[in-house]
């Protein structure tokens, strides 16, 4: 609802009127591009922040400024009285010691979590504000010293609060300081809370055979770094663009309806699912693009396919790995087998080798748009990347995207879109093929590791276990195949049964291999 979200929406609908879609309530019937911004008041006011900078009483140099460390005011943080305040620094190791410690009307300082520290210094205790440190260690905060992770308070109309987060830097001065005697700091802080409404842009090309049909991407704007999520943002806009481009110049022919959503985190996407009367077409997939632009060489990390849940995020052992991110660990009810999967992550390897560009996966861990798709029961998967030593933080710049990057994820998002918006009887005869294949690699791989498991002492019951959760994970995605065609032909059920029969007989293969390797043990 503030002024940088909301110009990024009408900088979206601008390109997307250059690019050729017509406002909804201008469209006539027959317009196959078209958009709409959806307008809700918020239930919260909105926050801005304008200026800020803290500086440490006697020196004539700030120790941050908002010029250069954009994420030092802590959110919904109220202004300071004009000229700033000034307040005495207490150091707290621990809500522990704050707890019997007096502070009110003074500066708490901390290196604790942030909202643990709000409700002890300032809501309980009555402090003037705080101050606080605790970025996370894959941020390399000794590396990137001067790396700011953006926190927040709670909205509280009432309390007027404010809270200043510190980088490495900032942090060890502050400390090497307070080590010399009592300290007095200044804090100005310069912010807008003002009631508005929630933007959500929804771009829509129709398809020409199965309109009620349709693959939605989702792209949050409300996080305001360049990789997370400007990358998402506008890869999805240019996807966007150039699909518009193909339709007009009769390159591309849609059967199904593709969908492109930018709006608030999980909030705009679950709702745009829920509101089923806001939309002619079922979703029949979704996918989030989320951090997709990293030149890795600077960030870290790796280009990664989150999966929808399947065992790997039970199990998670030999080339699966969870992220920095972290996931807990699924149950088998929380299952969800569908093509999607493997389907998806082909593509992007084949890009991937033909760009030479890094391709992985990790298990499901959830925390971004692909969720709501999944928790509507809806195929959803994200693409992303992570580590990212810049994650959230105010050196989250242009200079750590890479429009390469960009590219071979839009690229691959589309010819994934386009193939299965135009999927048909052949498409289905390769997806059931792909997944067959996908599927004895894995239970190969599984049966290879259950081996060395048995042989290091574990259980040939629990190692089944797992056997047996893969084959029904793959025999429930190849029948998931069907929901290519609206009606599957009879060769297409044949061919799904037969490879559910071969995966079926291979996995008794195995497990009585792995009974064989548990009696010899």
């Amino acid at each position: 609802g503030n002024t940088g979200f909301n110009e990024t929406v009408y900088r979206i609908a601008s390109k997307l009127e250059t690019a050729g879609y017509v406002l909804e309530e201008k469209a006539f019937p027959d317009d196959i591009l078209t958009y709409r911004i959806e307008k809700r008041p918020l239930k919260n006011p909105t926050w801005e922040p304008l200026d800020a900078s803290l500086t440490i009483v006697g020196d004539h140099r700030p120790l941050l400024k908002f010029a250069t460390n954009r994420n030092m005011i802590y959110k919904n943080s109220t202004s300071t009285p004009e000229g700033g305040l000034i307040g005495d620094l207490v150091y707290i190791k621990g809500l522990e010691e704050l707890a019997s410690t007096n502070v009110k009307g003074k500066v708490v300082f901390a290196e604790l979590n942030s909202y643990k520290l709000y409700q002890a210094a300032i809501v309980k205790g009555g402090a003037l504000g705080i101050i606080s440190y605790n970025n996370p260690g894959y941020l390399q905060p000794k590396k990137n010293k001067t790396s700011i992770q953006f926190r927040g308070l709670p909205y509280d109309e009432k309390l007027k609060s404010w809270g200043i987060a510190l980088s490495y830097d900032a942090k060890e001065t502050l400390k090497a300081k307070l080590l010399e005697g009592p300290l007095k700091v200044k804090i100005n802080i310069s912010t807008k809370i003002y009631a508005s409404e929630e933007l959500t842009v929804v771009a829509n090309i129709k398809g020409a055979d199965l309109p009620e049909e349709s693959l939605v991407f989702s792209a949050h704007i409300q996080e305001p770094g360049a990789n997370d999520n400007a990358t998402g943002v506008g890869t999805q806009l240019e996807m966007a663009m150039l699909s518009a481009q193909f339709i007009k110049n009769k390159h591309l022919h849609l059967k199904r309806s593709l969908t492109f959503l930018w709006g608030d985190e999980i909030i705009s996407t679950r709702r745009y699912i829920e509101e089923k009367e806001k939309r002619a077409s079922a979703i029949n997939w979704g996918i989030s693009l989320d951090m997709v632009g990293e030149n890795t060489a600077i960030t870290g990390g790796s280009f990664l396919i989150e999966k929808m849940p399947d065992p790997s995020a039970i199990w998670t052992r030999g080339q699966d790995k969870h992220s920095e991110w972290g996931g807990k660990p699924l149950k088998v009810e929380d299952m969800k087998p569908h093509y999607l999967n493997d389907f998806i992550i082909d593509i992007f390897k084949q890009q991937g080798a033909f760009a030479h560009w890094t391709v992985n996966t990790n298990p499901f861990e959830g925390g971004s748009d692909h969720t709501p798709f999944l928790k509507a029961n809806i195929p959803g998967l994200l693409l992303w990347h992570f580590t990212d030593q810049f994650y959230h933080t105010d050196n989250d710049r242009i200079d750590k995207v890479s429009s390469e990057t960009m590219k071979n994820v839009g690229t691959a998002a589309l010819v994934s879109a386009y193939r299965l918006i135009n999927a048909d009887h052949e498409t289905a005869e390769q997806i059931i093929q792909g997944i067959l294949k996908a599927a004895k690699n894995r239970l190969n791989t599984e049966f290879a590791l259950s081996q060395k498991a048995i042989a290091d002492g574990k259980q040939v019951a629990d190692e089944i276990l797992i056997l047996n959760t893969w084959f029904d994970w793959y025999f429930k995605t190849l029948a998931s195949v069907k929901d290519l065609e609206s009606k599957i032909n009879t060769v297409s059920k044949a061919h799904i049964s037969k490879a559910q029969t071969d995966l079926e007989a291979l996995t008794k293969t195995l497990i009585e291999r792995l009974k064989k390797t548990g009696s010899n043990n």
